[in-house]
């Protein structure tokens, strides 16, 4: 028997609504998502500076600014993916330090504070035309990373609910694409089973992470949106 989702049910979103408030369990979901969605944060701020160790320092302020709470209030259920909401709030966190640098060039001046991005068309805050395509494909390609590795995650709970690690172990590579040298007989051999056995158990393993792909994915979108279509998206932006 599967393992229950309840351990998945305070994630995405609903760890969205969490993190809402000055409270510890806000506090605690707040740096949960920050742990989350940091490789795709970077990623999309090296692309945009094409500074590494620019990168580095801004994505700590990010993510610092996301600690001190606020940053998603406006943030729920009802305003499209996730996704997308936290793509706009790294555009404008990055035009607002763009603000301030041209402020302090100019000597002074007024600058905003806003991490509340909406969504990842909103106007004004898009990095140069030459480099604004190559940051939102890295912060695509992270993200869809970030979801295939939850998804494994939650493959490798419901298969050590069923008391199948070892078997998690050793058909891994099968889904990661990491084979290597071993052959589907090495792994028979290593797990006790005819190759054919495993050739149906890969099978099997394959299909149940897809269906947990789609299971993350929908908790990153609104109640209803297209979850095939989601996916389709974000394995383009992989291999893109």
């Amino acid at each position: 028997m599967t393992q229950p989702d309840s351990h998945f049910v305070t994630t995405r979103w609903t760890r969205v609504v969490r993190a809402k408030g000055g409270s510890l369990d806000a506090r605690m979901a707040l740096s949960e998502l920050c742990e989350t969605y940091y490789a795709p944060v970077r990623g999309f701020i090296v692309a945009w500076t094409r500074n590494a160790d620019k990168s580095d320092d801004l994505t700590q302020e990010f993510f610092a600014r996301v600690l001190k709470g606020g940053a998603f209030d406006n943030a729920a259920k009802g305003r499209g993916k996730f996704r997308s909401f936290l793509l706009g709030s790294v555009k404008h966190f990055l035009s607002d330090m763009r603000d301030r640098e041209d402020a302090a060039k100019r000597g002074g001046g007024k600058t905003h504070e806003s991490l509340d991005g909406g969504t990842d068309t909103s106007p004004g805050v898009q990095p140069a035309a030459n480099a604004a395509m190559a940051p939102d494909r890295s912060f695509d390609r992270n993200w869809t990373m970030t979801l295939l590795d939850l998804a494994l995650q939650r493959l490798a709970k419901e298969m050590e609910s069923e008391e199948k690690q070892a078997q998690f172990e050793t058909l891994k590579p099968w889904l990661t694409g990491e084979v290597g040298n071993v052959s589907q007989a090495d792994a028979a051999v290593s797990l006790g089973m005819s190759e054919g056995a495993v050739k149906v158990a890969v099978h099997r393993m394959r299909k149940r992470f897809r269906e947990c792909v789609k299971k993350e994915i929908a908790q990153t979108l609104d109640d209803g949106q297209d979850v095939d279509g989601e996916l389709k998206c974000l394995l383009e932006a992989v291999s893109a």
